[in-house]
């Protein structure tokens, strides 16, 4: 493989899909061939797993059926989006991969996180990113920039309340203690043009190495 597999993560409101595809354009501009995608989805399989899994009728879902629809459709994305990309030594910019799977339901759902990480062992076959950039912002903020965005789709994550919100942040920041080699923290509590800086200037630093 020599492209390289960046992903993106953070709890709701973090703000890190905007800042991925602003990022997507300005590395594009320095001449790098990039590719962004999304999961759950970014093909055609996964984006239809993804719609029953954000679907804010499916409130009777269990939180292993949940856990394990997320693999399904990161494995379908895996083989059918990331492994070619990186095959053609493009830079993939993924918006959540498995930490997501870890924090909510590993550590929210209280699946744990050992137990979830199996599970998607078998989908990702040690696939891992490269760089992994965690989006750090208190979720009560997140969630504040969520209800003033008016053009944002309502989900089924959108129903939790707060305190599962909270645990979602307590395992991200267990993921970058865990796995420091990997994660980066990047405060998304500041304005939007300083958190593109700090995010541009992580992934050229990662680049240059």
């Amino acid at each position: 493989m020599s492209g390289y597999f960046i992903t993106f993560e953070g709890g709701e409101g973090a703000g890190k899909t905007t800042i991925l595809h602003n990022i997507h354009h300005k590395l594009e501009s320095l001449g790098y061939d990039v590719l962004t995608t999304r999961e759950p989805g970014g093909i055609d399989i996964a984006e239809q797993i993804r719609k029953i899994i954000l679907d804010t009728n499916n409130t009777k879902m269990e939180e292993r059926t949940e856990a394990l629809l997320y693999a399904a459709a990161r494995r379908q994305h895996l083989v059918e989006r990331v492994l070619p990309a990186l095959e053609q030594g493009k830079i993939i910019l993924c918006d959540r991969f498995i930490d997501s799977s870890l924090a909510y339901q590993g550590y929210a759902r209280g699946l744990g996180i050992e137990e979830v990480f199996a599970v998607n062992q078998f989908a990702i076959t040690d696939h891992m990113p490269d760089v992994t950039l965690f989006f750090d912002i208190e979720p009560k903020k997140g969630l504040e920039r969520i209800a003033s965005n008016k053009n944002r789709e309502r989900n089924r994550l959108d129903l939790e309340n707060i305190v599962f919100h909270e645990k979602v942040y307590e395992g991200y920041q267990i993921l970058a203690k865990k796995f420091s080699n990997r994660i980066q923290t990047i405060n998304a509590d500041q304005p939007l043009e300083q958190v593109e800086e700090e995010v541009l200037d992580c992934i050229l630093s990662y680049l240059g190495r």
